[in-house]
């Protein structure tokens, strides 16, 4: 048995995309430790797309925006489970990942005191409810000490212009966790904990206006001088579902290469200052 014991432990994965999203690592990981994943996806386009990816392994889709089809997903899984001879560790999920977020930001960036409210709330919906509702629809389907993982961000107060109204979002998530802990612990051991890395190059990313720039000067900032890597941010996820983290519950957990630790740095100061 290798140090994680994730042999033959089932994961849902929600938000696998490409090869570069968080949940495609994470999933890849895994399988590579001897786990059993399921997967869900938003549509049958991505669908298409992750079944190149992953053509052994089951893939559902469902919409979080529709509470409905969650209700629906928790139904295809419960079948789904049931039509198989499974091993006893197999009957119910030992965890699943939340790697779901979205921000509309077509009208442009705005000045965060004009963020639309539609936007808003739409963002608020899929990036945070969506894990309450998700666990709460599942809840019968997870292991009594199943492990929930969420990916957050590294931090949700640091004002950057180009996240827009993510942030807010983000630290709704954050605080989520203490509240599914302690709602779940009533009649499970279920753990909540948040994945939170700094900035990543994936596809998601590319679409936030001037993200570019920003995750080019964390490079400069992060001490190693190199920018985290999405392997990285999964791995840390990986540990977490594991149950060698039983004693880490409704935590966030950064992972950025120690970047908040070095804004400061005495290169960056001399050329800000200087120009050199």
């Amino acid at each position: 048995m290798s140090f994680l014991k994730l042999e033959s432990k089932r994961f849902l994965i929600f938000g696998v995309a490409n090869k570069k999203s968080v949940a495609y690592q994470i999933a890849t990981m895994l399988l590579e430790e001897g786990a059993v994943i399921d997967l869900v996806v938003q549509n049958e386009e991505i669908a298409k797309k992750v079944r190149q990816l992953f053509p052994n392994e089951s893939i559902f889709i469902c919409d979080v925006e529709d509470e409905s089809s969650i209700e629906q997903l928790a139904d295809g899984l419960r079948q789904h489970l049931a039509d198989r001879s499974l091993a006893d560790e197999q009957l119910r999920y030992a965890g699943f990942v939340h790697s779901i977020a979205f921000a509309d930001y077509s009208g442009g960036m705005k000045p965060f005191y004009a963020t639309p409210k539609k936007a808003f709330m739409q963002a608020l919906d899929i990036s945070c409810f969506s894990l309450l509702t998700i666990s709460d629809k599942l809840r019968g389907l997870l292991a009594n000490d199943a492990s929930v993982v969420t990916i957050s961000i590294s931090s949700t107060r640091m004002a950057s212009e180009n996240y827009g109204f993510m942030a807010p979002i983000k630290a709704a998530l954050d605080s989520s966790l203490a509240f599914l802990v302690k709602s779940f612990s009533e009649f499970s051991e279920i753990r909540f904990n948040a994945v939170a890395p700094g900035l990543l190059k994936t596809s998601a990313s590319a679409g936030i206006p001037g993200y570019a720039d920003s995750y080019i000067y964390a490079e400069q900032v992060i001490p190693r001088k190199r920018a985290l890597r999405t392997e990285e941010a999964a791995a840390t996820a990986v540990f977490l579902l594991s149950p060698r983290a039983s004693g880490i519950n409704a935590q966030k957990i950064i992972v950025d290469a120690g970047m908040e630790i070095n804004y400061f740095d005495k290169k960056i100061i001399k050329n800000t200052v200087t120009g050199e």
